[in-house]
């Protein structure tokens, strides 16, 4: 198998404003791991997304 150079997805800046409370919730998640918390944030809209598009589906 060949190695192949990984792509960065294009991206688009937004500015969003969280709960304070919700902010030291994550950064107590990620502290001491290798993730930031764009990273967390983004997988858990992904999940978020992927939920209600399933949800979606199954009403139909």
């Amino acid at each position: 198998m060949a190695f192949k150079i990984p792509s960065v997805p294009p991206t688009t800046n937004k500015t969003i404003r969280f709960p304070n409370d919700l902010i030291e919730s994550v950064e107590g998640l990620i502290q001491n791991k290798d993730c930031t918390f764009s990273a967390f944030v983004i997988a858990a809209v992904r999940a978020a997304v992927e939920e209600v598009e399933q949800e979606e589906a199954n009403k139909e």
